[in-house]
């Protein structure tokens, strides 16, 4: 879990559209906490690979100064949400912390608290205090939600999950509707629309304050051709298409930073391995890809439609209901 928290502090995801998930190398990270300029910036981060990226992150981090944003984290006291919640505490750019979850934190609180670095850290647990944690919230990140147990896919979450993730928004629609919004919670194809719907229907729907957080794979990824390949991992980039479920996940080796040839064999293996491992749909036009990621990023089309389907499918049926 470990991983999947820095990655999530990477917050490497790009602003959601209707129907569309997409992720590349474009990033927004704890260093990048520019409610107002953010998307623009992140906007500029597709190309260019990591060293275009860390010199983008300091260009923003100088324009943002310090400690001048208040995150909220909406699950907490989870195996992502601890280790999110500390590494988000080491951010000079950070004034507030605000942990919440159903679980106590008071313990989390306090401990994050003996950090020495400015972000004033509060707890919050039970429904009854969400409002009070999310009171002028910049970033609000929600890692909330039922882990993955063995044998069990992301889809196999959605039951519970999509309903947490439907209540957790729409307190984000009433008390931060400005925020933006970071959906870790699995499925992220279906979550994702969810949250989208429910801020629809709340006047609050932004799409370029709401994001799916699918860094993971990228992360993976990075890692996996860096090892095949004897390649320093800082100097390696490979964008990932599909969204954040298995059958989906497909890294663009073609595309990958620096170019290095790659066999039909290796093609196959690493993207069965990052799929299985554990990312986003393009919303623009892909060319020049080659003819297995082709016929892959087809093949992926109708499943990724489903998922995203799924979730709005969700949402509509829980308003039906409460009407009647």
């Amino acid at each position: 879990m470990a991983a999947a928290a820095i990655a999530a502090l990477s917050f490497a995801s790009v602003p959601c559209r209707e129907h569309q998930l997409r992720h590349g190398a474009s990033t927004f990270n704890a260093q990048q906490f520019s409610a107002s300029s953010s998307h623009r910036h992140t906007a500029n981060l597709k190309s260019g690979g990591p060293r275009r990226l860390r010199a983008a992150k300091r260009v923003i981090v100088a324009q943002a100064g310090t400690g001048r944003y208040k995150v909220a984290i909406l699950g907490a006291a989870g195996d992502i949400g601890q280790p999110l919640s500390l590494l988000i505490k080491m951010s000079p750019l950070v004034s507030a912390l605000h942990l919440y979850d159903i679980a106590n934190v008071k313990g989390i609180t306090a401990d994050l608290s003996h950090c020495n670095t400015p972000a004033e850290v509060a707890g919050f647990t039970g429904k009854d205090e969400l409002p009070s944690s999310l009171a002028g919230a910049d970033v609000v990140v929600i890692p909330a939600g039922v882990p993955r147990k063995p044998g069990m896919t992301r889809d196999d979450l959605f039951s519970v999950n999509a309903g947490i993730v439907k209540e957790l928004a729409e307190a984000v629609a009433e008390h931060a509707p400005g925020a933006l919004v970071h959906i870790i919670s699995n499925p992220v194809n279906s979550t994702v629309p969810i949250a989208a719907e429910v801020l629809k229907q709340k006047g609050a729907y932004d799409p370029r304050k709401l994001f799916g957080v699918t860094t993971l794979d990228v992360v993976r990824a990075n890692a996996f051709v860096a090892a095949r390949k004897g390649l320093p991992l800082a100097d390696v980039d490979v964008p990932v298409v599909g969204g954040h479920s298995g059958a989906t996940i497909l890294p663009l080796l073609s595309k990958a930073r620096p170019k290095v040839p790659f066999t039909d064999e290796e093609v196959e293996e690493l993207t069965a391995r990052v799929q299985n491992a554990g990312t986003e749909v393009v919303a623009s036009e892909l060319r020049g890809l080659s003819e297995y990621e082709a016929r892959a990023l087809e093949a992926l089309k109708p499943q990724l439609k489903a998922s995203i389907d799924k979730g709005v499918a969700y949402v509509q049926q829980q308003q039906e209901a409460a009407l009647n």
